[in-house]
C-alpha cells in the first residue's frame, strides 16, 4: 500500500510539473454545465478532507494539482460541493494502479444552453463558457486522454418554451465536444435535474430522450435527492451520490464501447 502510494504520488509530481509527452495513462473527463455541476453544497466533514494520489484536477491556472472540493472557480465565494469529486473517487476505485484520473472543471453557475455556443459571453461571470471549456480541453489534452464528458444543466432552460428547443443544441454541444477531444464515440453522460421543482422535469423529459439521440450517451438519475434548502441547489450528501451514479453511468458506457 505504502509502495503504491508513493508511485502515485511521483506520478502527480510529474504530472504538476508538466511533460510534452502525452500520458495515456492519465484519463481526463469533462465536468460542465451550471451550479449543480459546479457544486454549491457546503464543503465541511469529509468534504473538506475527501482525496486520492490518483484524482487530479485542472485548476484555474491550468494546472494539475490533487483534487479537492470546491472543484470549481467559476464563482468563487458560492462554490462547494458538486457531484465531481466523488465521481472522480468512485473512477479512481477499481481501476490500474498505473491509473490516474484528471478532472476538468469547466462548470459555469447560472449559464444558460446559449452560453455554451462558439464566442457566447456569460455576463455575470465574464467568462465565455464554451470558448473557455474548449481552451482548458485543448491544454489537457496536452497531457492525457479524455475518457468522458459529465453535463448537468437545464436550470435556466427548464420552462416550456426553452426547454422545447432544448435537445438539438445538447446534441450540437455533444458533437463538438467529441470533435474536440478527436472521438466520435466519447461518452457522455447528463444529468437529471433536481426533483424538487415540478418546472425541471421539462428538461428531464428531454434528457431522457438523449441516448435514443446520439449514441454512447446516458442519464444519470436524479431520484430521491434532496436540495440544500434553496429549492435550486444540491445539498452535499446528494452531490455525492449523484456524482457516484454519474460514474456507475460512465462505467457502463465504457464497457459498452
Amino acid at each position: 500500500m505504502i509502495a503504491k502510494t508513493i508511485s502515485l504520488l511521483v506520478s502527480v509530481l510529474f504530472c504538476l510539473a508538466g511533460s510534452a509527452q502525452v500520458d495515456t495513462n492519465l484519463h481526463l473527463y469533462l465536468l460542465a454545465g451550471q451550479s449543480n455541476m459546479a457544486g454549491r453544497g457546503e464543503v465541511s466533514g469529509k468534504y473538506a478532507t475527501q482525496g486520492d494520489p490518483a484524482l487530479l484536477m485542472l485548476d484555474k491556472n491550468n494546472e494539475w494539482v490533487p483534487a479537492k472540493n470546491p472543484l470549481h472557480f467559476d464563482k468563487p465565494r458560492v462554490a462547494g460541493v458538486g457531484p465531481g469529486m466523488s465521481f472522480g473517487l468512485a473512477m479512481v476505485a477499481g481501476a490500474d494502479s498505473k491509473i490516474r484520473i484528471g478532472l476538468v472543471p469547466c462548470a459555469v453557475g447560472g449559464s444558460s444552453i446559449e452560453a455554451w455556443k462558439p464566442g457566447a459571453y456569460d455576463s455575470a461571470t465574464k467568462t465565455h463558457p464554451y470558448d473557455d471549456a474548449m481552451k482548458r480541453i485543448a491544454i489537457a489534452m496536452k497531457q492525457g486522454v479524455f475518457k468522458g464528458v459529465l453535463w448537468h444543466q437545464g436550470e435556466s432552460d427548464s420552462d416550456p418554451a426553452k426547454a422545447a428547443l432544448y435537445l438539438p443544441k445538447l446534441v450540437t454541444l455533444i458533437a463538438a465536444f467529441r470533435t474536440a477531444m478527436d472521438d466520435a464515440n466519447l461518452p457522455v453522460v447528463v444529468g437529471e435535474l433536481g426533483p424538487y421543482r415540478e418546472v425541471y422535469a421539462n428538461i428531464n423529459r428531454v434528457l431522457a430522450t438523449l441516448p435514443q439521440a446520439v449514441t454512447h450517451t446516458a442519464v444519470a438519475s436524479s431520484k430521491d435527492l434532496v436540495h440544500k434548502g434553496d429549492q435550486t441547489h444540491f445539498d452535499s450528501p446528494s452531490a455525492e451520490t449523484f456524482g457516484i451514479r454519474f460514474a456507475t453511468e460512465m462505467k457502463r458506457l465504457q464497457a459498452e464501447k
